[in-house]
This record gives C-alpha cells, sequence and structure tokens, in this order.
C-alpha cells in the first residue's frame, strides 16, 4: 500500500494516457494520491480528478511562482473550489521560491504565502509547503503566523537535518521523493537517516523528479516503490514497512478515514 502524497496528475504531460495511467496505479500498490494545483486554472482540474478517481484527493493553493499581479479575490476563489468537495484536504501548493531572482519578488510570495496559511487555518486543513532556497524565511513565516495549529508537510524536503527537527517539532511532515534515490542527495539521506520514520511521507512530484532508475523519464505513482526502497535501505527496516508507515502518516495529516 503506498500513499503518493504530492502528484500533478492536472500536467499537460498526462494528457496523452491521463486516465489509463491512473486507472493502473492499482497495479503498483499504489492506494491514494494528492493531487497539488499550483494555480487557479490547475485547480479546477483538480477539482475534476478527485470527482473522477475515488482514491485521487486534492490540494488546492497557488504555487509562489504563480502568485506575481494576483487579484486580492484569488484567496475567495481558493475558499469556493475547497468548499466544493469534502475530498480537497489541504491547501497547497504553496510557499516560497527564492531560486530566480525577483521571480516574483519575494515580498509578494511571502504576502501570498501568509494569506493562504491564514486560509488553511480558517478553513482547518493542513498545508503543503514549497520551499527552494528560503528555508530561513519558509519556516520564520510558519512559526510567527502559526501554522502549527494545523500542520503539514514540507513537501520534497532538500534541507538539512537541524531545519528538518525544527519543522518535526512544530508537528510538521517531510515530504520525502525521488531526491533521495541521487547520489549527490547526501543532505537528504542524513534527514532520513535522523528522522523518526512516523514524521516521513513519500511522494513523487509526478510528472517531475523520477527517482533512479527512472531518472530523466516521466514520474508517476507507479515509482514509489523506489522511494521507499531507498528509505528502507537508509532506516534499516522493509520497503513494506516504509509503506505502511508513510501510508499511515499521510492518512493522519490528511484525515482521509
Amino acid at each position: 500500500m503506498y500513499f503518493d502524497s504530492h502528484a500533478h496528475y492536472d500536467d499537460r504531460q498526462f494528457d496523452p494516457d491521463r486516465d489509463e495511467l491512473l486507472l493502473s496505479l492499482s497495479e503498483s500498490g499504489v492506494d491514494y494520491v494528492i493531487n497539488c494545483a499550483s494555480d487557479l486554472a490547475s485547480a479546477e482540474k483538480v477539482l475534476d480528478l478527485v470527482r473522477r478517481y475515488d482514491f485521487v484527493y486534492g490540494a488546492v493553493g497557488i504555487h509562489p511562482e504563480a502568485v506575481g499581479g494576483l487579484d486580492p479575490e484569488a484567496v475567495t476563489s481558493l475558499y469556493g473550489y475547497i468548499e466544493e468537495s469534502s475530498k480537497i484536504v489541504a491547501v497547497g501548493e504553496i510557499g516560497l521560491d527564492y531560486h530566480y531572482e525577483d521571480n516574483p519578488e519575494r515580498d509578494v510570495q511571502q504576502e501570498w504565502f501568509i494569506e493562504q496559511i491564514e486560509l488553511a487555518k480558517e478553513l482547518e486543513l493542513p498545508v503543503i509547503v514549497h520551499s527552494r532556497d528560503a528555508a530561513a524565511d519558509t519556516y520564520e513565516i510558519l512559526r510567527d503566523y502559526d501554522a502549527e495549529q494545523v500542520g503539514g508537510v514540507l513537501h520534497s524536503y532538500s534541507g538539512a537535518p537541524e531545519m528538518a527537527q525544527k519543522y518535526i517539532d512544530m508537528g510538521f511532515y517531510l515530504g520525502i521523493g525521488g531526491m533521495i534515490t541521487f547520489a549527490n542527495a547526501k543532505k537528504v539521506a542524513a534527514t532520513v537517516e535522523k528522522m523518526p520514520l512516523e514524521r516521513l511521507l513519500i511522494e513523487t512530484d509526478c510528472p517531475y523528479l523520477a527517482p533512479v532508475p527512472m531518472r530523466g523519464k516521466r514520474n508517476d505513482s507507479g515509482n514509489l516503490r523506489y522511494i521507499a526502497e531507498r528509505i528502507a535501505q537508509i532506516k534499516g527496516v522493509t520497503p513494506e514497512e516504509v509503506a505502511r508507515v508513510t501510508t499511515e502518516n499521510a492518512k493522519r495529516l490528511f484525515q482521509i478515514q
């Protein structure tokens, strides 16, 4: 049993075979998928996916790279999308991305990150957090705006164990994806080794970040087994134990019975 805690099946890369692929995931032992929006347009697609597939749940939010020029009414739109379906179980993905300078400006990203944290708190939903080259600001905003009230996950965590511990102390989970299988992912491996399995989720971020041996190809939830196998190797447990515990973690976080 695998739970993909972060996927993007609304992406156009899946247009040729989306239905066939999603319906085949059970053959790979995938029982649950959280499909995450990145902007208002993809939020509508997420709603369609959760209606069509029993095992797909959704998160609605605006990615930091998409917040430039947003109208304040965007929060009202997000609220509406979330209210449309009980299968929307998180606000995400939201956060900060400083990899490209001023794309958008940092203060704009921070403003929208805070707005969406407040929305999550109002709706009592966890947050799915994107943080790239912005570790200090991400942590400070989550702390200062009481995101621990709802909790959430640091998606595709790639930072150091010391920062990971701070998030865990706030009640957050760490999303571990395909990077854990990369030879140069030493910080991620160190984090997985030191942090308790009970605070980890597994994810694909598909169609991106395919794990070894599928690196460079279109990713999908069927590749979760490679991530589970690598975590198991690091933790000294079985892949089945990783799959079981991370599934329980995700069901608890997203309140899926």
